[in-house]
């Protein structure tokens, strides 16, 4: 029999929507739970692991941290990498769009009277970290690494979507980054899950 999967954060994309996507891509079946973060989160909290969402639960095992929970449910559909040395690859392209992830976000956290400053920030940083990531990117075009659809490519995708509200064409020049920015939705479990998937403000 097949795992139940039971994934539970709020009503917002952020740090649960890689998982959501790899889901989607899949075509695995999961229950996705939305709490309000004023009347459901408080009597949830102290329940959770960690005391924080996202949080995956696998026929009652509850499993935090989203990127944690983003690799297990890779592993389990095999979009973590083909091989060893690619999922190592997918691992690090992962760990390092934290840093952009965390750019990105600064911007919409910040006070009015900050915003620009972090908007410039990311404008600053965000050329060099895309460049070595083009770099980085493997031969097969539409992917970052090995010839199919990985985890990599859909936290991408996720993250790039944000970015570019601030930075629109900044991968123009970028021809394999840009292509995966059009592979990732071309996937039919991605497009049919970006075109249900609740309107949230991030």
């Amino acid at each position: 029999m097949a795992p139940r999967y039971r994934m539970i954060y709020f009503n917002l994309r952020a740090r649960a929507e890689p998982t959501r996507l790899l889901f989607a891509a899949a075509g695995l079946q999961y229950e996705d739970v939305r709490i309000r973060r004023d009347t459901e989160w408080p009597a949830l909290k102290p329940n959770t692991p960690m005391g924080q969402v996202p949080v995956l639960e696998v026929d009652g095992v509850t499993i935090c941290q989203s990127n944690a929970i983003a690799r297990y449910v890779a592993k389990e559909t095999g979009l973590a990498g083909k091989t060893n040395l690619e999922q190592a690859q997918v691992d690090m392209l992962v760990d390092g769009m934290g840093d952009l992830r965390g750019k990105q976000a600064a911007i919409r956290k910040a006070s009015e009277d900050k915003k620009d400053q972090c908007k410039e920030e990311l404008a600053a940083f965000a050329p060099n970290f895309l460049r070595r990531y083009e770099e980085l990117s493997g031969p097969h075009a539409g992917h970052l690494v090995g010839d199919s659809l990985t985890w990599a490519d859909l936290e991408f995708y996720d993250v790039m979507t944000k970015v570019l509200m601030y930075l629109p064409g900044i991968i123009d020049n970028l021809p394999k980054l840009a292509k995966v920015m059009d592979t990732v939705p071309a996937n039919k479990g991605v497009a049919d899950w970006l075109a249900k998937r609740p309107e949230t403000p991030h």
